[in-house]
């Protein structure tokens, strides 16, 4: 299955809760977190590929022609200019617009499952279902992920949210989204 790409022109994201200016490139994304289907099938071929590590999750990132994003390009990806607290605007999460703690599953969904949770630009999951590596490293051996999953509360899909898991994790709530340049 071939990566859904979309184009998100670049700009200057203020970044985080204190608002910091950092210049981010117009990159093109995979719409959705990678799964099964892009990869080699399996299972659940359209739920995100999940129980990578950080090192794997960079490595697929590469085969399929990308990496993964940085935080801050996580942010202005799920935020944009205008800043939204959540990937789809200011309207307060409900279960469908994201796949998340109490919203009815106990476990992924198909990255498809919730389109009114889409962004402005059309990207799917950035919210719930799974967390998302970036390649921004944390102190100790981790890097920051984002978006939150099946198994969170909705503050942690805030467009702002930060954590941190370990590179070597392989976990079920964890999986990737693809960038590249244009």
């Amino acid at each position: 299955m071939n990566i859904d790409w979309i184009e998100i022109p670049g700009g200057t994201c203020l970044f985080g809760d204190e608002a910091r200016p950092i210049a981010v490139p117009t990159l093109l994304w995979s719409r959705t977190p990678i799964t099964q289907a892009h990869l080699d099938g399996g299972s659940r071929v359209h739920h995100p590929t999940t129980c990578v590590d950080h090192p794997t999750a960079g490595h697929m990132a590469r085969r399929l022609g990308g990496r993964l994003p940085r935080s801050v390009e996580w942010e202005w990806m799920a935020s944009g200019a205008e800043r939204r607290v959540w990937p789809w605007g200011s309207t307060p999460w409900s279960p469908e617009l994201a796949n998340l703690r109490n919203s009815g599953y106990e476990n992924t969904t198909d990255v498809a499952a919730h389109p009114e949770g889409a962004t402005p630009h059309g990207m799917l999951d950035v919210a719930g279902n799974v967390w998302e590596w970036t390649a921004s490293p944390t102190m100790g051996d981790g890097f920051v992920i984002r978006g939150g999953s099946y198994a969170s509360p909705p503050l942690y899909a805030r467009c702002t949210f930060l954590n941190s898991a370990p590179a070597e994790l392989r976990s079920p709530g964890i999986g990737f989204r693809v960038v590249r340049e244009p």
